[in-house]
């Protein structure tokens, strides 16, 4: 059978050349700024060019009832009028989610505009502020639209790992993705578990997932679970113990199928 290498694709020059700048200028205002008022005023005044079309300024008028709704739709805008999920976990640090909210926010609302369509500058773009949301970012990573994550300061991805759309990332507790592995579509990795008989007691368990390991469409990584190196979690299982490395995983709960070596190739 003949074999299709990933195809490198980019925009025109010009618009090349305008993505970088946007990127790059963003990337240096984060590291310049480490207050979260300061980022959250960045990610508003960006957040109000790329979903109104124009820039912030002038005074709402909250007197006109017709005008509330878009006065709620401006408000939005500003992570500091809104809550996240996050926020609500008992187990969050407070100050490390305050310095990221202003990022994830952003992350979250481009994700949400048209732009995030446009696969060549949301990976660059994610990536970026992967560099300033997670513990730790490598280089050459694909995280697609809509992948969600809890807290994003307990995320390890290392390098040339692809996250695919909506794919969810539980950071609760640690959770490492190693080298060359690929998450795909409405995959769900977990790090913390709840106790059975008293739902707030909670749980950290560090999750590992490869090197170059691949968890399949909508397949779940149970807390504290490793999937080894080269390993395959099948598509819709439910992994609750570590798959073993070079091995083939399926079902509910997931049990290995074969080894690699024993798969056959397509003919």
């Amino acid at each position: 059978m003949p074999r299709y290498e990933y195809r490198e694709l980019e925009p025109t020059r010009e618009a090349k050349e305008v993505f970088c700048r946007w990127i790059n200028y963003l990337d240096n205002e984060f590291t310049r700024h480490d207050k979260p008022a300061l980022r959250a005023e960045i990610v508003r005044d960006n957040l109000h060019q790329v979903m109104l079309g124009r820039p912030h300024g002038g005074q709402l008028n909250f007197t006109l009832n017709t005008e509330l709704p878009f006065n709620v739709l401006q408000l939005s805008l500003d992570s500091a009028n809104v809550t996240m999920e996050p926020e609500y976990y008992g187990d969050i640090d407070q100050k490390k989610y305050a310095l990221i909210k202003p990022l994830v926010w952003f992350w979250r609302m481009f994700d949400r505009s048209p732009i995030a369509l446009n696969l060549w500058l949301g990976f660059r773009l994610r990536a970026m502020l992967g560099k300033h949301i997670f513990k730790s970012i490598g280089k050459n990573v694909k995280i697609y639209q809509g992948v969600e994550f809890t807290f994003g300061y307990n995320l390890t991805i290392e390098d040339d790992c692809v996250i695919h759309r909506y794919a969810m990332l539980d950071d609760r507790g640690e959770l490492t993705i190693r080298k060359g592995t690929s998450v795909s579509e409405h995959a769900a990795i977990f790090s913390h578990a709840h106790d059975p008989i008293e739902p707030k007691v909670i749980e950290h368990r560090p999750t590992e997932i490869g090197p170059a390991a691949r968890v399949t469409y909508r397949s779940v990584v149970m807390p504290g679970v490793r999937i080894g190196e080269n390993a395959i979690l099948g598509a819709q299982a439910v992994a609750t113990h570590d798959v073993e490395a070079d091995s083939i995983a399926g079902g509910v709960p997931a049990r290995e199928v074969k080894k690699k070596t024993q798969a056959r190739r397509i003919e």
